[in-house]
């Protein structure tokens, strides 16, 4: 936010306020989201929003794999040239 935003805090929230006033209804509501933390903001924006989906649990059944076929003719470039997403979870 600049400073001139910053200078119009309340004329801002005022707008905001006679926006949901008008327009958050039960079947279409506005959800407002407590972002003083932004982690914690987008990670309970994003619970939030799967919670909203309805979830069927579709994990198939076990199935017994068979042996992978090894190929002396190719190999595998180093892990180390990979660039990978970072475990969190």
């Amino acid at each position: 936010m600049d400073l001139k935003s910053r200078a119009k805090w309340v004329e801002y929230s005022k707008a905001k306020d006679d926006m949901f006033a008008h327009t958050d209804i039960k079947q279409a509501p506005w959800y407002v989201v407590n972002a003083d933390n932004k982690k914690r903001a987008r990670l309970n924006c994003v619970r939030h929003l799967l919670s909203l989906i309805p979830y069927e649990d579709l994990t198939p059944a076990s199935i017994e794999l068979p042996p992978r076929h090894e190929s002396r003719r190719y190999v595998r470039p180093p892990i180390t040239d990979q660039t990978f997403v970072p475990d969190y979870y």
